[in-house]
């Protein structure tokens, strides 16, 4: 592969998805990746895929990859050592940290040399994330399982390209609660927002039994959900929980501090494409000079406002 007319960067993303399937079977085979022979893998199939998948996204122009969560399959497979269970070995190594399911489809539907090519060329695993599609392409395999035996591809610009806003990726937790004591509800979010949760709220809903209860949502990145989600149940009377993965799209934005005729104000100004939408008082500061003036909270607020919103004019708030 080095001597061939690929570029450098399609060798060396080939490179890193045969580095990452060697150390899969070194794991767990218990040895390290000199010594490690691709049993399952055929030389020349396992370069094709590799290379052709490579080779392919860079010829299309592709930025980032984001793939679903993988379905596995069930059963077994007879491989060199054997017969073992779906997924093989090697492929169970490879989506450590990744979403993963089985609906019950006999067979293997994620081979080594996929789940290696999918996990290191991925920037993120889940729902799709938002954007404007361009093309749609599918690929079929040979075998003839209970469910079409397609892989899709969906390409297009993402929101944040299209409209000038920021996308990622945040999980969402909730649970109904109906028995407990409405007093620690202050402190839940309390301690959330101190934990670096990025939003709590609470609904009120009609529960089994006809019993008023809350819907508590906690929203959190994505690689703390197990952090949050023990808070959620050691906090909580809740004995369990639901949570997902969703797309958030969100302006940039900056904090400023402005000067009022009641003391300094930290405002929020949001930015998309350099052109400042909205502008939001820190409520915390306008409380603290309510107080401190003696004057009602909502004329402090609006002084924030009127006076951030003619900063903004005067280009005294910093733009990006």
């Amino acid at each position: 592969m080095r001597q061939s007319d690929f570029d450098d960067t399609v060798k060396q993303r080939s490179a890193a998805v045969f580095t990452r399937l060697a150390q899969a079977e070194a794991e767990v085979h218990r040895t390290t990746i000199d010594k490690i022979h691709f049993h399952e893998v055929g030389a020349m199939d396992a370069i094709i895929d590799v290379v052709g998948s490579v080779a392919g996204l860079a010829a299309l122009g592709i930025e980032q990859v984001y793939c679903s969560a993988f379905h596995v399959g069930t059963g077994t497979i007879k491989c060199a050592h054997g017969i073992l269970p779906v997924p093989a070995p090697a492929t169970a190594e490879l989506i450590k940290g990744k979403p993963a399911y089985s609906t019950g489809v006999q067979g293997e539907l994620l081979t080594p040399t996929g789940a290696a090519i999918l996990t290191t060329l991925s920037a993120d695993f889940g729902p799709m994330p938002a954007m404007t599609v361009t093309q749609v392409g599918y690929g079929a395999g040979t075998s003839d399982p209970e469910i079409p035996n397609l892989l899709r591809m969906i390409v297009g610009e993402s929101a944040e390209n299209v409209y000038g806003y920021q996308v990622e990726r945040i999980a969402v937790l909730e649970t109904n609660i109906d028995d407990m004591n409405p007093q620690i509800y202050d402190y839940l979010m309390e301690k959330f927002f101190g934990m670096g949760a990025l939003d709590v709220f609470l609904v009120p809903i009609q529960m089994k039994k006809n019993r008023p209860g809350t819907l508590v949502s906690v929203i959190c990145p994505v690689e703390r959900v197990g952090e949050f989600s023990d808070a959620v149940l050691k906090e909580t009377t809740s004995i369990g929980l639901r949570w997902r993965i969703d797309n958030r799209i969100k302006a940039e934005r900056t904090i400023e501090e402005i000067r009022t005729k009641y003391g300094p104000v930290k405002v929020k100004v949001a930015h998309v494409n350099g052109t400042v939408i909205n502008i939001s008082p820190e409520y915390d500061d306008c409380k603290r000079l309510a107080a401190t003036n003696r004057v009602p909270l909502k004329d402090v607020m609006q002084e924030a406002k009127i006076v951030g919103m003619a900063a903004i004019h005067t280009d005294a708030l910093s733009k990006k």
